[in-house]
This record gives C-alpha cells, structure tokens and sequence, in this order.
C-alpha cells in the first residue's frame, strides 16, 4: 500500500514473536503481582473498591488506556533507536546477529534455571510522584514503567530489540516493537475491564510463577537460537510455501 512493504511473510514470525514476548512480560514475577496495585493507584481507589464489578471497572479502565499509551512511548522510541542503529551498522548485520543471538540464549537458560543472573531478578522501580487518580498520571506511571522494570522484562525486550536491529527498515523494526507494546499492554487493560473475573485466573498463575518462567526462557533460548541459524528465513520461506497469500502482504 502506498508503495511502502512493511508487513509481509518475512516478519511475520518476528511479530509473532514480539506479541508472545509482550504477553510473557506481563506474566514475569515483577510484572503480574503488582498490577491491582497499580490500576488502584492510576485509579485512585483502593484494591478493595478496584474489585468491585461496578465501579472498579469504570474507574480503571481509563487510567489503564493511558498508562499503556506511556509504556508504548518508551516502547516505540526505543524501536526506533534499536532500527536505526540496525540500520547503520547495515554491513556488520551478521555479526550483530549473531551476537545478539548469543545474548537472548544466555537470558533464556537464565529463566530456565540453567543459572542466575543476579540484576536480572531485580526491579528498578522509578516514583512517578503523586499522580494517582488521573489520566495525566496514569500516562506518566506508563512512562516510569517502561522504563524502571527493564532490568526484569530486559530479556524478552532485549530479544525483541534484537530483532528490531536486524530489520533493514526503521518502520519495520519499530513496527516490532508497538507489536511488543499491544502483548504487555492488552493484558493490562484485560484486567483493568474484568478484574473480579480475572482474579482466580491471576492467583493460579502467581502459584504456577515458576513454570511461566521456564517457558519464558525455553522460547528466548529458542528464539536465540533461530536469531543463530538463520531460522526465521527459513521460518519466512515455509509460511510462503503453505500460505501462498501471505506473498500479497505489504
């Protein structure tokens, strides 16, 4: 459309990738504890009123929207930057891959329990100040989040940010990562919209905390790993085989 190919076969696989990455981060151990605090606190009600079906809901989904609008500011920004070097180290792109490659595979045998790596189980929390209770600081939090949790979600945004490097189009790269933004972000908003519903779902995954985070770190070793061998080409070359239609994309 307009002349301009942005989404077709090829980065397919990486946007999936950058949706599931989104949504792990939102599952990390730092994340999804503290999220009925935080939409309390963007709402400006407590988590017991937050709970309510009524007028929970009405007041946090609001504030929820605008905090997502914040992290995406950061979200996209860095997408760009990440894009533009990519695209300015052009000709040493194999061995940014391939280094790349090696970094998202070590952040994936942590989560794995291969071994630890001490700043990654550390949150860097930055205080917006007091701004509850306000879409203006709900947005301010949303860029404080972004921002202050990157040691924690650093491994699956760092994949992602590789990914965004190796594509030869800034518009490309920084299309990953609003594509990463929407699998962080929606959960968010999904909790905001149905958190009386959501609560047993949350509370087993809290339990189950541990078995997210292997498979966190099974698929950022695998995507390593693929970022490796070349295998989201080859990924690209099947999905044109099986779907032919997908070559009208762009």
């Amino acid at each position: 459309m307009f002349g301009i190919e942005i989404i077709d076969a090829s980065l397919l696989p990486a946007m999936i990738v950058a949706l599931v990455a989104g949504v792990i981060s939102f599952l990390s151990p730092c994340v999804l504890p503290v999220v009925p605090p935080y939409l309390a606190y963007m709402s400006g009600v407590s988590v017991t009123d937050l709970g309510s079906r009524d007028a929970g809901r009405n007041k946090a989904l609001l504030p929820a929207v605008f905090f997502v609008l914040g992290l995406s500011t950061v979200f996209l920004l860095m997408g760009f930057a990440a894009s533009a070097v990519g695209l300015a180290f052009l000709q040493y792109q194999d061995w940014l891959n391939t280094a790349a490659g090696i970094v998202v595979m070590i952040f994936g045998a942590h989560f794995v329990g291969v071994y630890r790596i001490g700043f990654l189980d550390r949150e860097a929390r930055l205080d917006a100040g007091d701004r509850g209770g306000s879409a203006f600081g709900a947005y301010i939090l949303g860029l404080a989040f972004a921002f202050g949790w990157t040691p924690c979600i650093g491994p699956q945004l760092g994949a992602i940010l590789s990914l965004a490097a190796s594509e030869a189009s800034v518009a490309r790269g920084t299309l990953l990562l609003a594509v990463y933004a929407i699998g962080l972000g929606v959960p968010f908003l999904l909790v905001a919209a149905f958190l009386p519903r959501l609560t047993g779902v949350m509370g087993w995954m809290k339990r189950h905390m541990e078995q997210i985070e292997r498979a966190m770190g099974l698929l950022l070793w695998t995507i390593g790993l693929l970022m490796l061998t070349g295998g989201f080409s080859s990924l690209s070359f099947w999905l044109l085989e099986t779907f032919p239609a997908l070559a009208t994309l762009g």
